[in-house]
């Protein structure tokens, strides 16, 4: 079967590996036939050689990880071992190896949910981002009325964006130096900020500050800080993403003065938060067609990922479909 795996930073090399046989699956995994997979922000350190910031890169060479590094599937169910997951079923979730980029591929089926048949395998793996974004509002307070203010308009971001004004918010703030202009409406968003983090905080009134704020960039120490310093006394910081350095250093001092509350954490609950997803892009059919803006066949994984990791005012999310 076909497989991509990194042999240099930035450089994928498809190769023809032994497809995994049905007999050697454990405990609740199931087979999958891939149809889709979504390029998500997380993928990229790895694609650009970055080691051991995911955990499919704990103690070995992303380089000798055949699938490495997708984790956003569609697949066809060619055999399980879950009960609650039949062969032919068509399903979206996590690559629980992070090695989706495979033509087979083995996941936890605890992390797989069916989807409507009526959505694009390109489409459908949007749901398992829309998850992860779903679960982390189930852990906000209620939105409705508040000032939300969203730091990185990316794929996640946009998404938190869109969620956040679903949910009742007064006001939806959208930072990113990226102009994001010609989506933000689209997606929820009243005032567009373009520039970093650390000037738009700096031009904050007292007034003008959220009650939550989402850090939705990852991969780094300092918007942390800067999401701690927008909150309005008594908001709320989540912090949603990959940490690329174990220990994040930030302000006790504005914590307690403010009165604020941190919250961050991976999602749990997998299966059921799948099927919200699928009943949120029910109720939002403008959502998904909007959110996917780039499609690639496996043939073209490469320039999926080179594209992913371009800066662009019309790009949100990339599919690489069969």
């Amino acid at each position: 079967m076909w497989s991509y795996r990194l042999i240099a930073p930035y450089t994928f090399e498809r190769i023809d590996i032994a497809q995994p046989s049905p007999e050697t699956l454990g405990d609740r995994q199931v087979l999958l036939r891939f149809r889709a997979a979504g390029v998500c922000g997380s993928d990229l350190p790895p694609f650009r050689g970055v080691r051991g910031k995911i955990p499919g890169d704990q103690g070995r060479s992303a380089a000798e990880m055949p699938g490495f590094p997708i984790h956003e599937i569609v697949g066809e169910v060619v055999a399980s071992r879950h009960r609650s997951i039949g062969i032919g079923d068509q399903v979206v979730g996590w690559a629980s190896g992070f090695d989706g980029l495979m033509e087979y591929v083995v996941a936890d089926g605890d992390g797989l949910a069916a989807y409507d048949p009526s959505l694009s395998p390109a489409h459908a793996v949007a749901l398992q981002p829309l998850a992860c974004v779903l679960y982390a509002a189930e852990q906000l307070p209620r939105l409705s009325g508040l000032h939300v203010a969203v730091i990185g308009q990316g794929s996640i971001g946009l998404l938190f964006s869109y969620a956040a004004k679903a949910f009742g918010a007064r006001r939806v703030t959208g930072v990113d130096p990226v102009d994001r202009d010609a989506v933000a409406k689209e997606f929820g968003v009243d005032t567009v900020v373009r520039a970093t983090s650390d000037r738009w905080v700096s031009q904050l009134e007292p007034g003008d500050r959220p009650d939550v704020v989402i850090e939705a960039v990852g991969h780094q120490v300092a918007t942390l800080g800067h999401a701690i310093e927008a909150a309005a006394p008594g908001g709320t910081v989540f912090y949603f993403g990959v940490p690329d350095d174990d220990t994040y250093p930030i302000s006790m001092r504005t914590m307690l003065r403010n009165n604020l509350t941190l919250k961050s954490g991976v999602t749990l609950d997998r299966r059921r938060m799948l099927a919200a997803a699928g009943e949120f892009a029910r109720q939002h059919p403008d959502l998904l067609p909007a959110y996917v803006t780039h499609t690639f066949g496996v043939d073209d994984a490469q320039a999926a990922f080179d594209l992913a990791c371009r800066p662009a005012p019309d790009r949100i999310k990339i599919a690489i479909v069969q």
